[in-house]
């Protein structure tokens, strides 16, 4: 079970992980996450009625937060994640999921490790000044 502490409530939290963060779409499921350095890892669902009725929802939900807390016993800080399920993970088993949720996972934290690699590279002094051999004459 996902802690309350983890769980993504307000939609000012939702919209900034989604429109500022990466993402990274599968089957049944599309992942967008962002750094957060110095809060606890957030996680959000946005389960809509194209998924199906309301049981159906509700089970898709449960079966993600169960996935989903996971990935916050791994990274207890540092990171806000949103879910959106697609209507294909209606008749996906928890398997799948999972795969699907595994996947994205891996390649939304790769996307998110050049960022900070790159922004350190971009403000040390070296990359200033570019680096041209002289000639000896």
């Amino acid at each position: 079970m996902l802690a309350q502490q983890h769980r993504m409530r307000t939609h000012v939290q939702f919209s900034e992980t989604t429109r500022s963060g990466v993402r990274s779409g599968r089957r049944n499921l599309v992942l967008y996450a962002v750094k957060t350095p110095p809060r606890p890892t957030l996680v959000g669902f946005i389960v809509s009625k194209a998924v199906g009725n309301a049981v159906t929802r509700n089970k898709t939900k449960r079966r993600l937060r169960e996935i989903a807390a996971a990935t916050v016993a791994q990274r207890p800080e540092g990171y806000s994640f949103v879910v959106r399920a697609l209507p294909a993970s209606a008749g996906a088993s928890f398997a799948q999921l999972r795969k699907d949720y595994e996947s994205a996972e891996r390649a939304v934290l790769a996307k998110l490790a050049p960022q900070t690699s790159s922004s350190a590279v971009a403000d040390s002094p070296e990359a200033a000044e570019p680096q041209t051999p002289r000639e000896e004459s």
